[in-house]
């Protein structure tokens, strides 16, 4: 929430017997997790979104507001295209479906607020945020069996964090207290459900809540500013820009080996007779 993300045959490997998960491909043709971003058009809106990124954090490091606020509308879109480009060519998951929208969403919490100003942009960039974490969550709730939420002991250090932080900012945040304090509990939720989808997606969601938590200490306490030469606003955006990246990164590499899997498990029920199913029972 920023304001200052030779493929085999798979018919032969089932019949060989191989690990294959790790080196067919799907339908789709998507590569394999570790090289999904070798399809070029993917690389480059990769490379498009890194090079973006860093005039962005050099811009909040010269003081060129300006340039940093052009730049924050075009992060979101490019990090979108990285996704709609890696896994063009089928149809789309629920997974990936609903990080474009969580991205479209992000988009819209950098972009309109712009458009207003005081309270009234806070609030805009918190509703789009909002929505954005609860796209994230539908994504990520069909992996939520893997996630910390087996394990309770765990979550207490998300628990601790966002109990925390709302007793350090809810003295100075007014009527903003219970719009923050709900975006705050959909986005613990969110961080923990990331956790479902692998290590790289569990690792972003958490440092996407550190940024937001930047944001929330530097709107509600007094004189607070993150230690060191470096700004606030620079350690925001580069936590922001830090963890959507690796939350599309780990989901584009769930998604593609979900669909491995998939393709192994029809491959596996395939008949090998000659083309003639086996008569169920």
């Amino acid at each position: 929430m920023p304001r200052c993300w030779d493929t085999r045959d798979p018919v032969s490997l089932a019949s060989k017997g191989n690990t294959v998960v790790a080196s067919i491909s799907r339908v789709s043709h998507a590569p394999v997790p570790s090289t999904f971003l070798r399809r070029r058009p993917a690389a480059l809106a990769a490379a498009a979104f890194l090079v973006l990124s860093a005039v962005h954090l050099g811009a909040h490091l010269a003081g060129a507001e300006q340039l940093a606020e052009v730049t924050q509308w075009f992060v979101m879109p490019l990090l979108a295209l990285v996704v709609w480009v890696a896994t063009s060519g089928g149809r789309r998951t629920l997974l990936v479906r609903w990080t474009l929208v969580a991205l479209g969403f992000s988009w819209l919490g950098d972009s309109a607020p712009d458009l207003s100003s005081g309270d009234v942009s806070f609030l805009t960039m918190v509703g789009f945020f909002l929505l954005a974490q609860l796209a994230y969550a539908a994504a990520f709730w069909p992996c939520r069996g893997q996630s910390l939420l087996r394990r309770p002991l765990v979550l207490v250090p998300y628990g601790l964090a966002l109990g925390v932080l709302v007793a350090v900012c809810a003295p100075h945040a007014g009527p903003l207290l219970v719009p923050v304090m709900v975006y705050g509990v959909c986005l613990t939720v969110m961080a923990v459900l990331s956790t479902g989808v692998n290590r790289v997606a569990g690792v972003g969601g958490a440092i996407f809540l550190v940024s937001d938590a930047l944001i929330a200490l530097g709107a509600f306490v007094p004189g607070f500013a993150v230690p060191g030469p470096l700004s606030s606003g620079f350690w925001v955006m580069l936590t922001y820009l830090a963890g959507q990246a690796l939350l599309v990164v780990g989901i584009l590499r769930r998604d593609v080996r979900d669909g491995a899997q998939a393709d192994l498990s029809g491959t596996s029920s395939a008949p090998s007779d000659g083309g003639r199913a086996a008569p169920s029972a």
